[in-house]
């Protein structure tokens, strides 16, 4: 079966030969149609999480996938073969940049039938992101005020259509060519991060969803009132993550200084941070399908590539210009 991955890390992007996956009793095997890019791949290759969460070499790439249910284990009852299915499996057995993979038939959902398959690829990942940094960690409810860089983005673009939904008031970072798509996914204000300081335009935000960290987070702390929270999903990872992965006390204290500046200025702001590694599951990809069946949330899709062509999309990741929305494989065949 092949499968594209990297054998080392910072190492190429190769084809690879594996096994056919073993299928547990929980498990959906699901034959690939389309698979979604995303800047955690790269993070993974170049091992930006390799103390927290060590991967088995070779790692296969790929974060999400929709595809055709081929194979269920014994105790599966709520998927059957010939099912078109999306999901976002567990970071520890990620890898859906194949021909078939088996995940846990909890961290699978129907796929939304408003959408093409190429469509359905490109959302479970970034719409797991937006869902628990505004519902999960945020709580977002009517009537408060979000802030979301990089509105145009794959988790940008989902997180301003659910927080619109979720009754927010919401600003937006973006570039001056996509104001227009970002207002028309329902943003109030559009900042042009370019030319606009977004500290001096809004202040006094329940929320900031952050992709880029550094001092942009840092800055991002001043445009909250007090108690308000600040979500990072580029980092620094926080010891509440670190707890989470259960890596010892001494990741942990490394991590905890990797936090420390930004925590130390959320303190300073009387605000607070959490750092987000979305996390498999099925159940909220279903209420997000729903919410796209329904026109709540659109998918946009910037670009797509072939399955011989995964070096070059993956490349492009960080080059398609101000391309709103997500690059995507199409998987067709695996040649």
């Amino acid at each position: 079966m092949k499968a594209w991955g990297f054998k080392a890390y910072k190492g190429a992007v190769e084809l690879l030969d594996l096994a056919e996956p073993v299928v547990g009793d929980s498990d959906v095997l699901i034959q690939v149609q389309a698979v979604g890019l995303n800047h955690l791949d790269e993070m993974l290759r170049t091992g930006a999480f390799k103390a927290l969460l060590p991967l088995q070499l070779p790692v296969v790439l790929g974060n999400e996938a929709a595809g055709v249910v081929v194979g269920v284990g014994k105790s599966v009852s709520n998927f059957k073969v010939g099912d078109e299915v999306v999901t976002k499996p567990s970071i520890l057995r990620s890898g859906t940049l194949t021909e078939r993979f088996a995940v846990a038939e909890s961290e699978v959902s129907m796929k939304p039938t408003s959408l093409s398959t190429v469509e359905a690829g490109a959302f479970a990942l970034v719409s797991l992101t937006a869902w628990q940094a505004l519902v999960s960690l945020g709580n977002v409810q009517p009537g408060q005020s979000v802030l979301i860089h990089g509105g145009s983005g794959g988790v940008g673009a989902i997180a301003v259509q659910l927080a619109k939904h979720l009754g927010a008031t919401v600003a937006a970072t973006a570039s001056a060519a996509n104001a227009d798509y970002v207002r028309g996914l329902g943003a109030d204000i559009v900042i042009d991060y370019k030319s606009e300081d977004f500290t001096k335009v809004v202040s006094g935000y329940d929320l900031v969803l952050d992709h880029l960290g550094g001092e942009n987070l840092i800055r991002s702390l001043a445009v909250l009132k007090p108690g308000g929270l600040a979500v990072g999903i580029a980092g620094p990872p926080d010891v509440a993550f670190a707890k989470a992965a259960k890596r010892g006390p001494i990741v942990e204290f490394i991590v905890g200084r990797l936090s420390a500046k930004v925590r130390r200025a959320a303190k300073r702001h009387q605000v607070n941070y959490r750092f987000l590694f979305v996390q498999a599951s099925g159940q909220q990809l279903t209420e997000i399908a729903k919410l796209i069946d329904a026109g709540v949330i659109k998918v946009t899709v910037a670009q797509t590539f072939s399955a011989k062509d995964v070096p070059v999309a993956l490349a492009g990741l960080s080059t398609k210009g101000n391309a709103p929305g997500k690059v995507v494989v199409d998987f067709g065949a695996m040649d």
